[in-house]
């Protein structure tokens, strides 16, 4: 067989995984998407983290993390209260660096925070402060808050959902992916308890009137201060992104609801 060059073959073999940062951490799609086309109004971020996020995502993670991959939630499992039952649950979606949470929850250790995103480095923040401070009462949520209304909690199990200065998507071919909208209150909705407070927070004035109107016109939900914008509650910590946002001359709009 002098002469003849073989023909190389191509392995079938597929190609080994990338390697994952975190093995027991926040999974990079926990849902798997569930077969779903819709808008999102998140991108996920990974993003690169601290030595010290690190170390409290290899940490806490599995005792404080959960995926939102659409499994149904044990509430009393995740916030035991101390003479049993479990404590009221506040759902916050979108909590940045989790200073204000970490301060909210130092306040207040009578109420778990469910506390929801999907930017890594926030997470990671959030667990070494909740460390840190001795926090029992904070769960950090990985994935689409969408998932975790839609298929993991039961009617009436929430004492309140928190969204503070979501994307604002600014152009009006975004304003479909604004998270505050009537489609996403009526899946809130029947998860409050009569009682549960929705508030939320903007410095985007154009968003701010869409919430305001989009939550004045929802069933189920009565505005505290009529038909108008909250005073600035002293319980919401002023953020970083706050102060920026103030430095650069945006008004900040609080806007407080009671489920009815």
């Amino acid at each position: 067989m002098d002469g003849i060059v073989p023909t190389p073959t191509t392995s079938s073999a597929p190609a080994p995984a990338p390697a994952v940062k975190f093995p027991a951490g926040p999974a990079p799609d926990p849902a798997g998407s569930r077969g779903e086309h819709r808008i999102r109004s998140f991108h996920a971020r990974r993003g690169r983290l601290t030595k010290a996020q690190e170390a409290a995502i290899e940490r806490h993670w599995a005792r404080w993390g959960v995926e939102l991959d659409g499994t149904a939630l044990d509430l009393a499992a995740l916030f035991p209260a101390p003479g049993g039952g479990r404590l009221p649950v506040v759902v916050e979606i979108g909590f940045g660096m989790g200073d204000a949470t970490a301060a909210m929850a130092a306040a207040d250790p009578g109420t778990g925070i469910l506390a929801v995103d999907v930017h890594t480095p926030g997470q990671g923040n959030l667990l070494a402060l909740a460390d840190r401070d001795g926090l029992t009462n904070v769960r950090v949520a990985n994935g689409d808050a969408i998932v975790l209304l839609r298929d993991m909690l039961p009617p009436a199990s929430l004492d309140g959902l928190r969204v503070y200065f979501p994307d604002p998507w600014p152009k009006a071919k975004h304003h479909k992916r604004r998270l505050i909208q009537p489609d996403f209150l009526a899946l809130v909705t029947p998860l409050l308890r009569p009682g549960a407070v929705v508030h939320c927070a903007t410095d985007w004035e154009p968003y701010a009137e869409q919430m305001l109107q989009v939550l004045n016109d929802a069933p189920g939900l009565a505005n505290r201060y009529g038909d108008t914008f909250a005073p600035r509650p002293s319980f919401r910590p002023l953020t970083k992104f706050e102060r920026t946002g103030l430095a650069k001359g945006h008004v900040v709009r609080d806007l407080l609801f009671v489920r009815v």
